[in-house]
């Protein structure tokens, strides 16, 4: 019988399955055999899933892939692990895989925490992409958002030493209490200075959350990190 006093943990995430088109629902039964990697507490063989040796990117929250697609295409040198937990999300992404023929993205739909917990083996990513994060934008939820010190040992565990950890969000009061975050966490490193934002790199493609948000008249924060090993 679990414990009485145990609370269930906060998820930055709530299910809204929404709607997904006939399109998207039957490239999502017919290719995730092919694309997608199914949850489970074993580590996995990165190397096998692609079948080659190739430096790799996770991606956490890819919206409607967009932005993911266009990297994959432009850099099929990388290979691409795209996670996300809304069904039109991954729909949409499996859709333009196969449509663009990509061969270096895989997707997985789960909690990132128990992915990073579990799945992920020490060592073996890249780079981690955060782009536009739910901001949680009422006060009483910012419990919920994503990007807190517990995440950050997570990333760092599964991170190469030479690793790289990439966020843009286009909420101001998220960009500060990002900044207060790392301000205090010793093992990260901000590249752009104490204080300081990133440049937005050449690379990131503009996402639909980012359009929207500039639509709104919001800016763009950047944040370019590392860690101490």
């Amino acid at each position: 019988m679990p414990d009485s006093n145990q609370h269930p943990p906060i998820r930055s995430f709530v299910l809204r399955d929404g709607r997904m088109t006939l399109a998207q629902k039957n490239v999502l039964e017919t290719s995730w055999p092919r694309h997608g990697i199914d949850f489970s507490k074993a580590p996995l063989d990165l190397n096998k899933i692609f079948g080659r040796h190739a430096p790799r990117i996770l991606e956490i929250g890819t919206g409607m892939g967009g932005a993911t697609a266009q990297m994959a295409k432009s850099h099929k040198e990388n290979d691409y692990l795209a996670v996300e937990v809304h069904r039109p999300g991954v729909g949409s992404l499996m859709r333009q895989i196969e449509e663009r023929k990509l061969s270096n993205i895989r997707l997985m739909s789960h909690d990132i925490i128990d992915i990073l917990k579990y799945q992920l083996p020490e060592n073996s990513i890249d780079c981690v992409y955060i782009f536009f994060p739910d901001p949680w934008p009422k006060k009483k939820h910012y419990k919920r958002r994503l990007i807190n010190s517990s995440l950050l040992i997570l990333i760092k565990s599964i991170l190469k030493n030479h690793g790289r950890l990439f966020i843009a969000t286009d909420w101001e009061d998220y960009a500060e209490q990002i900044i207060e975050l790392i301000k205090h966490e010793t093992d990260v490193i901000n590249l752009a200075g104490n204080n300081q934002y990133a440049p937005r790199p050449r690379w990131r493609p503009m996402t639909k959350f980012e359009k929207r948000g500039l639509d709104k008249g919001h800016l763009v924060f950047d944040f370019a990190l590392a860690f101490n090993y």
